[in-house]
């Protein structure tokens, strides 16, 4: 009996972590996202005190890939779902993942502040985060080199940015990957040649530039993304591998409810209802 009891002991530290985990939901993947899972995650836990919802970065590719892994609840992705990705899903799930938009963005371009310009059409960002145009003075600004920052390629944000804007082709070697959307603000309010992009709720301490279409001058504003009319709006996502139930599906009630909404524009986004 004593050497029963023994064992017991020994094997119950390493039964009681899986029961433990029970409660916690995790969500993971982009660094666009990051700040309003958090929010969310903050907000549903004072009324969920029995959950623990741990929110993670690392890109929109990193989240998919660990939801595919069955390492995330839900993943969190600036872009949609590639059909690899969703085969894999499909794969491990039996069914393609599931899709939620919880939330409208627009891709915006940030210059340094003494930039002189405010506004560039979509052909002249692209022909810059190509490397066709290397100097300011080619599109109206000041004789001195373009500083091209840009995100890694597990970002959905690059991957939306080579899609919608840079029609597939690659980016400019001498573009520099940072990452996260905060290190390229960051490096931007350093560099006053630089140009970056990222998510519209971190324009802070920088210059938003607007989209030329014709002689309007389109920025990036919650009017004009909920419409569409700013070129580079988009959905954001999170995917899951089966039908939310449970905690996961709380989770997302609470972040489509009015007042998981109203968190979506203090964050700086734009809600999607």
């Amino acid at each position: 009996m004593k050497k029963f009891l023994a064992s017991l002991l020994v094997l119950l530290p390493f039964v009681l972590p899986a029961a433990a985990q029970a409660g916690t939901l995790s969500v993971k993947g982009s660094d666009t996202m990051v700040i309003l899972g958090q929010r969310w995650a903050e907000e549903f836990m004072k009324k969920n005190a029995a959950t623990k919802v741990q929110v993670t970065g690392g890109g929109s590719g990193t989240g998919l890939a660990a939801l595919i892994n069955g390492t995330t609840d839900i993943a969190m992705s600036s872009r949609p779902i590639k059909d690899a990705e969703n085969e894999k899903v499909r794969a491990q799930a039996k069914a393609p993942a599931e899709q939620v938009s919880v939330a409208k963005d627009g891709v915006t371009f940030y210059v340094h502040e003494k930039n002189p310009l405010n506004a560039l059409t979509v052909e002249q960002l692209k022909g810059i985060y190509l490397g066709d145009i290397t100097h300011w003075k080619a599109v109206g600004g000041a004789d001195a080199p373009i500083v091209l920052y840009s995100r890694e390629n597990s970002s959905g944000t690059y991957v939306f940015v080579k899609d919608n804007l840079l029609n597939g082709e690659d980016y400019a070697p001498e573009a520099q990957t940072l990452p996260g959307t905060a290190a390229v603000v960051n490096a931007i309010t350093q560099e006053k040649n630089g140009i970056g992009y990222g998510g519209a709720a971190y324009a802070k301490g920088i210059k938003e530039l607007k989209i030329k279409v014709g002689n309007d001058e389109i920025a990036p504003s919650a009017e004009n993304i909920k419409s569409g009319k700013y070129p580079l709006s988009r959905d954001l996502y999170f995917y899951l591998r089966t039908k939310p139930t449970g905690e996961v599906k709380s989770f997302i009630d609470f972040a489509l409810s009015s007042e998981g909404q109203q968190i979506v524009n203090k964050v700086g986004y734009f809600p999607v209802k």
